[in-house]
């Protein structure tokens, strides 16, 4: 009996050895999806990892999850970054579209000036976005990383110009998609 559950023990032991080495060596481990190891990999440029996956899964989840490699994830970030400045000018030329009877206050129309303020800055913004999405797509990072490091401060700047005037939400939408979209391109270009 002694030499059974000896022999079992040793047994138990062999395999938790090898089961404990193949774990740490990673055989068998599944690697990381592409989005996963990129949004994990952030953390430098103060995005975390959800920040990270909800901007690029937010709108098409199946376009971020089916990306082969990091490159595909920043030309899909910087793409989205083009998409939503997009849809803030759009939005904020509808919001002072109906805002063109004269203003009733003196507040109104200080409101109204900031976003004429803001609209230029997207106005500026979106073309500068729009190349840069083509460069990061044809794998061009450097000038497009400088792109989307001022592109980060165009909502803030909106929101400092407009006041108290209630700014689109794409506004907000952008200044995520801006953040994470720059630190993609900043850790290609530095990689």
């Amino acid at each position: 009996m002694a030499a059974t559950s000896s022999a079992l023990l040793g047994a138990l032991l062999l395999l938790s050895l090898f089961s404990a080495f193949a774990h740490c060596s990673g055989a068998g481990a599944s690697p990381a999806a592409p989005l996963d190891q990129l949004c994990g990999s952030l953390g430098s440029f103060y995005v975390t990892p959800e920040l990270c996956t909800s901007a690029l899964c937010g709108v098409d989840a199946s376009a971020c999850r089916s990306a082969r490699g990091t490159p595909e994830l920043a030309a899909l970030a910087t793409r989205l970054a083009a998409a939503n400045a997009t849809a803030a000018k759009a939005s904020l030329e509808s919001a002072l579209g109906h805002a063109a009877e004269p203003a009733a206050s003196a507040a109104d129309a200080e409101a109204t000036k900031g976003m004429r303020s803001c609209l230029q800055l997207y106005a500026g913004a979106v073309p500068a976005l729009r190349w840069a999405a083509r460069a990061v797509a044809a794998g061009r990072y450097r000038g497009a990383r400088e792109v989307l490091d001022a592109a980060q401060y165009v909502a803030s700047g909106c929101a400092g110009m407009a006041g108290e005037a209630a700014l689109p939400s794409e506004n907000d939408r952008f200044s995520s998609m801006a953040i994470v979209a720059h630190a993609v391109v900043a850790s290609m270009s530095t990689a």
